[in-house]
């Protein structure tokens, strides 16, 4: 079963950002590339397809009602040469009034290029003072974007249920332990959802990020 995390950032460390690698690009997702996104978050042809029900009605659900603004706001990075999306992340206002980071991803192939810290330093900074605090939802198994997440100051969320689902911090932390380098591990730190953030959550029984 799949294992929840939440994170909350008050304030962003710009000292975590980092420029885009040479060979990339950075542009919006186009309409005719939905079937691409939706394929992202999954590392292989067949889990895609397992799972395509699932984001058809995620995003019918939480972005389609918005109109263009999903294509507004969903960004690729892509190859310069190709324009082919490697990585892909945005920022989303979820139940009306909670900033939200949404789908960070790159293809396996190309992790360790520093793309992915480079896309987040994007829509990081696009966000403005009155956006925060900014949240995010994650698991265990992603060890390697909690590190990132933390570097540019965001914090696990101590509450034990956030909306409808169980915040499974306390039996993940064993296992970012064994995961994760010392130093990374060291440096987590955690906090506790705001009552605004938790009112917000619970007004909906469809978790939006």
């Amino acid at each position: 079963m799949e294992k929840n995390l939440f994170m909350m950032c008050e304030k962003v460390n710009q000292n975590a950002f980092s420029e885009l690698p040479l060979g990339y690009k950075i542009r919006l997702c186009r309409k005719d590339e939905l079937s691409i996104w939706k394929a992202f978050p999954f590392d292989s042809d067949k889990e895609a397809r397992e799972y395509e029900s699932f984001m058809t009605e995620y995003f019918n659900k939480v972005y389609a009602p918005k109109g263009n603004l999903f294509f507004e706001k969903c960004t690729f990075v892509t190859e310069e040469q190709t324009d082919k999306p490697v990585a892909t992340c945005f920022a989303w206002k979820s139940y009306e009034c909670i900033t939200t980071i949404h789908w960070l991803k790159t293809l396996k192939k190309y992790e360790n290029k520093g793309i992915g810290r480079s896309l987040l330093s994007v829509i990081m900074s696009k966000l403005e003072p009155k956006d925060y605090p900014i949240y995010l939802h994650t698991q265990p198994e992603s060890f390697l974007a909690i590190k990132l997440y933390s570097d540019f100051g965001f914090c696990l969320l101590n509450n034990p249920q956030v909306g409808t689902r169980t915040n499974d911090l306390e039996t993940s932390l064993p296992y970012l332990k064994d995961k994760m380098t010392e130093t990374a591990y060291r440096n987590l730190r955690f906090t506790t959802a705001p009552k605004e953030f938790l009112q917000a959550v619970n007004k909906s029984e469809f978790a939006e990020f």
